[in-house]
């Protein structure tokens, strides 16, 4: 009989890069933003293949069904084959609408700042 593999929750939620760092899974276990069940999981906890986790990142609440063990980082596209993501279907669409509804109206700020032309443009309009 093969010996069980252990792996930390932090170290897992690292590898398959749903945080940057290891620290910062760590401290996301430890504040009570990665569940188990309904209820907080430690960083030291081992993962189990099967496992579902609720986690929440700074851009997304996730929910991931554990399918394969990673001991450390590897690419993205090779990350993605060891969870399955079961996010329900209102989290992504709230995701979506959030995204489409930030535009303020305002210039966007990668722009910079209006051309001598606009200027010009600008105060012949407001002249007028």
């Amino acid at each position: 009989m093969p010996a069980k593999e252990k792996l930390r929750l932090d170290k897992y939620l690292w590898s398959i890069r749903l945080y940057k760092t290891r620290t910062m899974a760590a401290a996301a276990c430890d504040s009570g933003k990665v569940k188990f069940d309904g209820s907080a999981a430690k960083a030291s906890r081992n993962v189990n293949i099967g496992d579902e986790y609720e986690v929440k990142t700074e851009a997304k609440r996730w929910r991931i069904k554990v399918t394969g063990l990673l001991q450390k980082r590897v690419a993205a596209s090779e990350a993605i084959k060891n969870y399955i993501d079961i996010t329900p279907e209102e989290e992504i669409q709230r995701l979506q609408f959030q995204a489409a509804s930030f535009h303020t109206g305002k210039r966007p700020s990668k722009i910079g700042r209006p051309t001598k032309k606009d200027r010009r443009e600008l105060d012949d309009f407001y002249d007028n």
